[in-house]
């Protein structure tokens, strides 16, 4: 018999095929549009840098604008036919302006070809925002256990780092050589595929089906809508928003990405200068960082469920926390290009592994009814904490902590590398939060997905217990998080 590469099951499998492909099509579409925005439309204009930031912009514009509305319809809608429909969606708009793109430069004003390429870049992203919290519910019925729970998340972490280091190194090639029509009918392409693997998987009728196959439990007793009566998209969005506030869980899960993200948000922003000004390099070895903190991130995301296994999810999201920030203080102090990248490559580890561990605790803490708006809820607000983190961060380089310079018992210091050391310490803290706030009653896995105590508990069993009781009172509102993939993303 042939032996046949299978990634924890036959369906999982193919639901990975299509995201691989289709991560890989993404990445080669985003580097060739602002590749094409700032050498070709906007090139030797002094406006060149906001043209970009207007892609990037764009992409922003819709998971904070789309991405809260669609947890809602996602719950209502079949879940496979909700991916398919998106992959549709997004092959149609690649095809559009592939077809457009044919058109001689000089065809149309700058103006208008810029207006095109955001707008194909907002409807992308906003149809993204229903294809995540679709996957994510049917993952949750695909993939049973922490353990390969977790093991998910870390392969699809690779497989989003490792597009990111095949697509950027193919768009350059078909930019120039071949033209911006091929590289964007390339990802057209790759959402096809996509649809072709995503159709091919059986996924239970209790996945797909809206609810779960199981009646909605209601944030409250009252909020309880009679049989047939479809509620309002208003209604339901507060329904979501409101079991999300009731679950001490999950606004413990959200509280940690977000102090990590302002934690973390300053390395994408000042990393650049960092290199050039503290480790002495040269800013053309900017993209080893780049490639060091790639392959740390497939390292940590295909250890992670391992680590998982061994140590349980929640006592994976703590220490990866802890070690994460001492290696972030520990890079800050870094003066050679050599050992900020070893450092950089360590820290990217634990980093990952968190973001896994923490996938399979948001599965089961959000019931079938309610886990598209959970992620409709925890990813736009883990988003918009990190364009905070890096505006602050930036604002504090340039402004605020520009002329910081001095020295303390023969340590060194100035403005960049005391934000990543303060960085440092706060993701530190919030590890402290995470062991003080994430119950420890979890027993490492025994195997692919048995485990001990409180967490072999079945799935709805076990969300119950992650959440306080439903039909109790509101508590008061300075009790719900003020405001992060990848995720890792990410993507």
């Amino acid at each position: 018999m042939t032996p046949r590469l299978t990634l924890i099951n036959r369906d999982y499998t193919r639901l990975w095929f299509g995201q691989a492909v289709s991560s890989v099509g993404d990445a080669v579409f985003s580097t060739t549009l602002v590749l094409w925005v700032a050498t070709v439309l906007a090139k030797d204009e002094s406006w060149a840098p906001l043209a970009v930031s207007g892609v990037l912009m764009a992409s922003s514009v819709a998971v904070l604008v789309i991405g809260p509305l669609a947890g809602v319809f996602v719950d209502r809608w079949d879940k496979l036919a909700t991916l398919l429909r998106t992959e549709v969606v997004r092959g149609t708009l690649v095809v559009v302006l592939t077809a457009v793109s044919f058109l001689p430069t000089d065809a149309l004003p700058v103006g208008v070809w810029l207006a095109l390429v955001y707008v194909t870049v907002l409807l992308l992203h906003a149809s993204g925002q229903f294809f995540s919290p679709a996957r994510f519910a049917i993952l949750a019925d695909l993939v049973k256990g922490d353990a390969n729970r977790a093991r998910a998340a870390g392969i699809g972490q690779a497989t989003g780092e490792t597009a990111w280091i095949i697509g950027p190194p193919l768009a350059a090639p078909l930019l120039f050589a071949a033209g911006i029509q091929w590289a964007l009918l390339f990802n057209a392409l790759s959402y096809a595929v996509s649809y072709v693997a995503i159709r091919s998987i059986e996924v239970p009728a209790s996945a797909a089906t809206p609810d779960g196959g199981k009646p909605a439990p209601g944030p409250a007793a009252s909020d309880t809508k009679p049989a047939g009566r479809r509620s309002s998209l208003r209604g339901e969005f507060a329904d979501g928003v409101r079991f999300f506030a009731r679950s001490r869980f999950l606004v413990v899960l959200l509280l940690l990405a977000v102090i990590g993200q302002f934690g973390l948000g300053a390395l994408s922003t000042l990393n650049v200068f960092f290199t050039t000004d503290n480790l002495d390099a040269d800013a053309h070895l900017y993209g080893y960082i780049g490639m060091a903190m790639g392959v740390g991130g497939i390292t940590g995301a295909l250890s992670g469920g391992r680590v998982v296994q061994w140590l349980g999810a929640r006592r994976s999201t703590w220490i990866s926390l802890l070690v994460s920030g001492v290696l972030l203080i520990a890079y800050s102090r870094q003066t050679t290009f050599l050992g900020g990248i070893a450092l950089l490559f360590v820290f990217t580890v634990p980093l990952t592994v968190l973001n896994t561990a923490m996938a399979p605790l948001l599965l089961d803490a959000a019931p079938p009814a309610f886990r598209g708006r959970v992620m409709a809820v925890f990813y736009p607000v883990t988003k918009l904490a990190s364009m905070l983190a890096a505006v602050l961060s930036g604002w504090l380089a340039g402004s605020v902590l520009t002329d910081v310079a001095g020295s303390v018992a023969g340590v060194r210091f100035g403005p960049i590398d005391t934000i990543f050391a303060v960085s440092g310490v706060i993701v530190v803290l919030s590890g402290v939060f995470a062991w003080l706030a994430l119950p420890g009653t979890e027993t490492p896995e025994k195997g692919a997905g048995a485990t001990d105590g409180p967490d072999a508990e079945p799935g709805a069993e076990k969300a119950a217990a992650l959440t306080v009781d439903v039909t109790a009172p509101a508590g008061p509102r300075g009790h719900r998080p003020a405001a992060d993939d990848e995720r890792g993303r990410p993507e």
